[in-house]
């Protein structure tokens, strides 16, 4: 599944809006200063509550399962186990927590494979705290958040075939529920279909766009203008 994309500066839906009941947020990073910081971040604002603080990947895992922290700020490159496959190891186990690449990384594969693991958010060390925070809340209501940077290489991750093979009404109509953070089974409601009806239009969707993932699709789809809006109907 993936959430609403949100692109940097765009407020959040009502979506994102929940009852005043603090996040719950696990820190993952190698450096003490690092953790340090955050510590400090989270601690100074009512609506986030640091739950616990890991150095590696391993200890993320282990942290995450016991703790059911709802976000987890994920950094990429440490020691025992790096972040990708703390990330793929959570998702796993506790699909319900939402993980945050937070990394001073910045490469078209490193965004890729962070998508393909199950983050939610690639955001880098370097953003405002106000962003942060913005990350924080849009994971912790299932939507895609993004910095701008991440946005731009992972589109261009997403190669337009030489000889695109245009996708029918039925697949755009998918495409545009999957960019609105819509699941299979609220998409196969909404249009009346099966499940695995669904299931195979996004098959084919990711097929034709050369995506790797649904969160890929999305942001290929809203950049070239294939859907046009990530807005809820009114």
């Amino acid at each position: 599944m993936v959430g609403r994309v949100l692109f940097w500066g765009e407020p959040l839906t009502d979506q994102g809006a929940r009852s005043f009941v603090p996040i719950r947020v696990l820190v993952v990073d190698d450096h003490k200063v690092v953790r340090l910081g955050l510590r400090t971040f989270l601690g100074l604002d009512a609506e986030l509550e640091l739950v616990g603080e890991a150095s590696d990947g391993r200890e993320a895992v282990e942290m995450a399962g016991r703790l059911r922290p709802d976000v987890v700020l994920m950094d990429l490159v440490m020691p025992e186990m790096d972040g990708l496959a703390a990330t793929v190891a959570i998702r796993r186990d506790n699909p319900e927590i939402e993980v945050i690449a937070l990394t001073s990384v910045l490469e078209g594969a490193s965004v890729a494979d962070a998508v393909r693991a199950g983050a939610i958010g690639y955001v880098l060390k370097n953003a405002a705290p106000e962003d942060l925070h913005r990350a924080i809340r849009a994971a912790a209501a299932g939507q895609v958040f993004l910095s701008p940077e991440a946005a731009a290489q992972l589109v261009r991750q997403v190669k337009a075939p030489e000889r695109p093979e245009p996708l029918t009404p039925r697949e755009i109509e998918v495409l545009r529920l999957v960019t609105l953070g819509r699941a299979n089974k609220q998409i196969a409601r909404e249009l009346g279909v099966g499940e695995e009806t669904v299931k195979t239009h996004v098959r084919n969707i990711l097929s034709k766009l050369q995506a790797a993932s649904r969160t890929q699709a999305a942001l290929h789809a809203i950049r070239t203008g294939l859907v046009s809006s990530t807005k809820e109907p009114t």
